[in-house]
């Protein structure tokens, strides 16, 4: 039973929080061009209007439903292993929730920002620092996974010589 529940974690891990690290990391880039501020209308290249974009946003915004499976399928390997007290595992656990609460409180919400703005045609200035900010904090968003990878791998105080 271990192995299952492992299995699903890591996979839905791997689909979910991979796809949304992509997609949030390229949606500012994407965005900042449908405003018309971008380097692909400058060198000419199409930029893809709003339509990438929320295609973009709505990967996130899917796969942030369907990522509440990993933490779920984690507590419950956690939980067959007998380490659900362990402190590696409770640091994994604190800073999936920041990235969650980053997600849901900013990220999306920032991504809906940049989309309405691009709606609206609004020019290269009055985009640029919703980019940028949001920007940095999807970067935030995927340094917080990195980390929780790093201990999921490592896990402090391990006894399996890991």
């Amino acid at each position: 039973m271990t192995e299952f529940l492992l299995s699903v974690h890591v996979l839905v891990a791997i689909v979910t929080v991979g796809s949304i690290t992509v997609a949030a990391s390229m949606f500012p880039r994407v965005a900042l061009r449908a405003c018309g501020g971008g380097e692909g209308e400058r060198e000419g290249r199409s930029s893809g209007g709003t339509g990438t974009a929320l295609l973009l946003h709505r990967v996130c915004t899917g796969y942030a439903v369907v990522g509440v499976v990993v933490p779920v399928f984690g507590i419950a390997t956690g939980a067959q292993l007998g380490v659900l007290t362990d402190a590696w595992l409770i640091v994994s656990l604190v800073l999936t929730a920041i990235a969650a609460a980053l997600l849901g409180l900013a990220v999306l919400p920032g991504q809906r920002r940049l989309l309405a703005l691009a709606e609206g045609a609004a020019s290269e200035e009055e985009a640029r620092p919703v980019a940028s900010r949001l920007a940095m904090l999807t970067g935030v968003f995927n340094v917080l996974w990195a980390v929780v990878v790093v201990l999921m791998i490592v896990r402090p105080g391990s006894t399996t010589g890991v």
